[in-house]
């Protein structure tokens, strides 16, 4: 059986973690739950709990047992909505690493997808299963899934709600396949990029939903 760690938060991830417990071919070795959990999502730590499921508690995966040394190794790491940058020294000890992103990569690398994509007008989102590398959410897409979204009524948590299905089932559709997948390169030239420091431009997409981004705006403002 092959080892595997999840890391990250949620609902997605819940199920993902869940998938391989219940698993005949992998080992659900330890969880790393984002910490502090967001108070908006289920706890993957409370359900690791519940699960008897080995957790690093700093949420931090230079904390997993072990991992210092010459020979940990693990088959498979696997990031649903993680907030950390996974280091080149942790990704050579992992047989393989992918991560789950909340857009159709190479567009919407970094944070924030769904709110920048009802931002900008799209009327196409995504979700990409890659490959992790030391950049951004650049590495090699294994698995991908688009679908339609609406800016004109679509609020992000609208959006955020279904790409937990869709990204459900394009997990569950690419786990079968995974050792036939030969990842494919993402092309550069259609990339597009945001990072934290671009929140404020969100503006009435910067939360959940339209009314809560224009409360906190107004609110700032005094």
């Amino acid at each position: 059986m092959k080892s595997v760690i999840v890391l990250g938060k949620g609902e997605l991830a819940i199920r993902v973690a869940g998938w391989f417990l219940e698993s005949a071919d992998y080992t659900l070795q330890t969880i790393v739950p984002v910490i502090p959990e967001p108070s908006w999502a289920p706890s993957l730590r409370g359900w690791a709990l519940a699960k008897n499921v080995s957790i690093v508690e700093s949420g931090h995966f230079k904390d997993l047992d072990g991992v210092s040394g010459q020979d940990w190794h693990v088959d498979l790491a696997i990031s649903i909505f993680y907030d950390k940058i996974i280091k080149d020294w942790f990704i050579r000890k992992c047989g393989r690493i992918l991560n789950i992103h909340n857009g159709p990569l190479p567009k919407y690398r970094g944070v924030s997808p769904i709110n920048w994509a009802l931002k900008n007008g799209e009327v196409e989102h995504g979700i990409t299963i890659h490959e992790i590398t030391p950049g951004i959410d650049d590495g090699p897409i294994v698995a991908q899934a688009k679908y339609s979204i609406y800016p004109e009524f679509d609020e992000v948590i609208d959006v955020f709600n279904r790409s937990l299905e869709y990204g459900w089932r394009l997990f569950q559709d690419t786990m079968p396949l995974l050792s036939r997948i030969v990842a494919r390169p993402q092309d550069n030239s259609q990339a597009t990029y945001y990072n934290r420091g671009q929140d404020h431009l969100l503006e009435e997409r910067r939360s959940f939903r339209k009314a809560d981004s224009l409360r906190e705006v107004g609110t700032k403002g005094h």
